[in-house]
């Protein structure tokens, strides 16, 4: 059996219905400020989480807010194919942004995950 190398939470995304509220709360109880950034799909809301974790902030239309942790993987495909060999339900393929891939699996024991793959 292959071992698989231990993965580092890269980016913590909370997806949530209500952004206004989310952004108030967590300035108001941990200092974090949003910082619009631009995209092509719009503006993302970056939040600076710490020294070495980014974070961000996205609407969507959940029943519930939920945070969604990246892991950086070496290959975002790989990664993919080895969730859906452990049971994992792809829920975004492997997508291309400006600094790399993504895509993001779910289990029913263990939620959802998201892969990042930086551009070199």
């Amino acid at each position: 059996m292959a071992t698989t190398r231990r993965a580092s939470v890269v980016h913590l995304e909370l997806h949530t219905p209500d952004v206004p509220d989310a952004c108030g709360f967590y300035a108001a109880l941990c200092g974090w400020r949003e910082e619009a950034v631009p995209t092509g799909a719009g503006t993302y809301l970056a939040l600076e989480l710490g020294d070495r974790i980014g974070g961000g902030i996205v609407h969507t239309p959940v029943a519930r807010p939920l945070w969604l942790p990246y892991v950086r993987v070496e290959d975002v495909g790989r990664a993919l194919e080895r969730a859906q060999l452990l049971g994992a339900r792809v829920l975004l393929d492997p997508r291309e942004g400006p600094a790399g891939w993504r895509a993001v699996v779910a289990t029913p024991a263990a939620g959802e995950i998201a892969f990042w793959q930086p551009k070199s």
